[in-house]
């Protein structure tokens, strides 16, 4: 690579997998698959050739948090197949998670003997096992390092792991005498203890976690400068990173999580090792219920038969914009293949009216199925997101969705704004919203007692904190503030954005009560009304919807016109 001349190197990753083979059985967004993995990275090495393809562990199946699992020998033949497919897309390294000693290390040694890609782990290195590796991608040296959980010891008795910090100092320290120019770091850690090593362990230029939270994928900078990657729940979105380098250091990144939709076409080579089902609830067809014979084989079959009415109706409202009860309605469809489908709109219909009454429904839409639904074989799967009501099922909103309050005031023209300061949209969308003057609530959750959390971390929490107080003893420069952050969030400079103002006061009313006080009092609304994620709007203190990607000032207007 010329020294004088900016260079871009693409590297993807995934990571917490748990083998999921297929598409999720979502409401909204049933993305995922290696086949169509498969195809979508087959595609970017066309695109960008030497990119390197990453896993930061936990891709065997089983486990309290694979909500796939069915039973020992089905989970091991899930694996295995996983195993297949992850070396068939030509992964070039995985880190060893705790989920890979799920069915012990003798089976996992034994069916990697052969295994193409390279699996790493600096604090525990048998079998086929390396601590580390560096490939070279457009004349530039990658160090990749993998590390294990301590909670793989729970699982693994009698094999012997070493301590982190030490393993990991020792493995830079090696891979920069070799020549590594970029170190990766695939750690099967929650985020709280791998930042703890990052901090600690400094010359980590980039950092995939593996034990991420389910549904939260982001990508920030730490204070020490390191990029951090948290992959996309059970492989539903391909992250890609594109790193800019000059003279061999990273000047600039980028960061996007790819979709795997069904409008990628699934690669053939996957689909030949796929079986057609491992459980009833992979046979699907309308109007039939589906059952699988053989299952986990690669001679499985799906059979049918006429499927049984289950009935549901759907309270909903003209007066709500926003709700869309069809994304719900076709996903029980696919596990209720009988399903009858009535509307009832509130208040034009006494049925609505008096299911909200008897119901104490508080948000529309509202999803009532029929008892008889306990006779179908997919009853048992949804039970944990049903409520029994009478003669009905009601799903829970927490699985549903909402997006109308009915029984809240209106207040129109009032605008709540539910955002993270470390999404990437954050800074666009704020300078769009200003002029509409929102209320602007910050997504955290008071675990305990002045106590919170957020998807970025204690850093996030910190952020929000700084805001609230420039807020509330600064209020001309709060906007300015929030935006030149949401800019800047992957800068622990926070400072560049307050000049003018008494950063003295600012830091020790951000470390002190008054900003528990204040983060508590801002996340009020997020918690009565459940919104962990965003950006999230609530139009006229009753409407509530979402928004993807950027967003224009005139989407903007016409989003929250009503």
């Amino acid at each position: 690579m010329s020294k004088c001349i900016a260079e871009e190197i693409t590297i993807l990753y995934t990571g917490n997998t748990r083998a999921m083979l297929y598409h999720c059985d979502c409401p909204r967004e049933p993305d995922g698959g290696v086949a169509r993995r498969a195809a979508l990275v087959r595609e970017l090495r066309t695109k960008y050739p030497g990119a390197l393809l990453l896993d930061s562990g936990n891709f065997f199946a089983g486990g309290p948090y694979d909500n796939y699992s069915q039973n020992t020998q089905l989970d091991k033949e899930r694996s295995l197949i996983n195993l297949q497919a992850m070396a068939l897309m030509r992964y070039d390294a995985l880190a060893l998670g705790e989920a890979e000693f799920n069915f012990g290390w003798d089976f996992f040694k034994e069916n990697t003997a052969v295994f193409g890609p390279a699996i790493l782990s600096c604090n525990f290195t048998q079998g086929k096992v390396l601590p580390d590796m560096i490939k070279e991608a457009a004349g530039v040296k990658i160090g990749i390092i993998g590390l294990t959980s301590p909670l793989a010891r729970q699982k693994a008795a009698g094999v012997e792991f070493g301590d982190a910090k030490p393993a990991l100092t020792a493995r830079v320290a090696g891979l920069k005498k070799r020549g590594a120019d970029i170190v990766v770091l695939l750690a099967n850690l929650d985020e709280e203890e791998a930042l703890g090593l990052v901090d600690e362990v400094r010359g980590i230029d980039i950092l995939i976690t593996g034990r991420a939270p389910r549904n939260v994928e982001t990508a920030r900078k730490a204070a020490a400068g390191t990029i951090i990657l948290q992959p996309a729940w059970q492989g539903r979105k391909l992250g890609r990173l594109t790193l800019v380098l000059k003279d061999r250091k990273i000047i600039d990144y980028q960061t996007e999580y790819l979709r795997l939709s069904d409008k990628i076409v699934e690669d053939g080579e996957a689909l030949k090792i796929l079986p057609r089902c491992f459980s009833d609830e992979d046979c699907r067809k309308e109007g039939f219920s589906g059952f699988c014979a053989d299952p986990g084989k690669i001679g499985a079959q799906c059979q049918f038969r006429k499927a049984n009415k289950v009935t549901l109706s759907v309270i909903s409202s003209r007066a709500c914009v926003s709700c869309n009860p069809l994304p719900v309605t076709e996903y029980l469809k696919s596990r209720f293949p009988g399903l009858a489908v009535t509307y009832d709109y509130y208040p034009d219909s006494r049925q609505a009216v008096k299911a909200a009454q008897d119901l104490k429904l508080e948000a529309l839409p509202a999803y009532l199925l029929g008892s008889e639904i306990e006779n179908e074989a997919a009853f048992p799967g949804l039970k944990q997101n049903l409520v029994k009501a009478g003669h009905f099922y009601a799903l829970r909103p927490s699985f549903a969705g909402v997006a109308y309050f009915f029984r809240r005031p209106k207040l129109k023209g009032r605008v709540d704004l539910f955002i993270s300061l470390y999404n990437k949209e954050s800074a666009g969308l704020l300078e769009a919203i200003k002029d509409l003057n929102p209320a602007v609530h910050f997504l955290v959750v008071e675990r305990q007692p002045d106590s919170f959390e957020a998807a970025g971390g204690n850093l996030e929490v910190e952020e929000d904190k700084r805001a609230l107080c420039i807020g509330g003893h600064f209020p001309s420069r709060f906007w300015d503030y929030i935006i030149c952050r949401a800019k800047s969030s992957n800068s622990s400079w926070w400072e560049k954005c307050a000049i003018g103002l008494d950063a003295a006061k600012v830091s020790a009313c951000a470390q002190g009560p008054e900003a528990n006080r204040l983060l508590r009092e801002n996340s009020a609304l997020n918690k009565e009304l459940s919104v962990m994620f965003g950006p999230t709007y609530l139009v006229d203190n009753q409407e509530i919807f979402s928004s993807r990607g950027e967003v224009t000032k005139e989407e903007l207007k016409k989003m929250l016109a009503r």
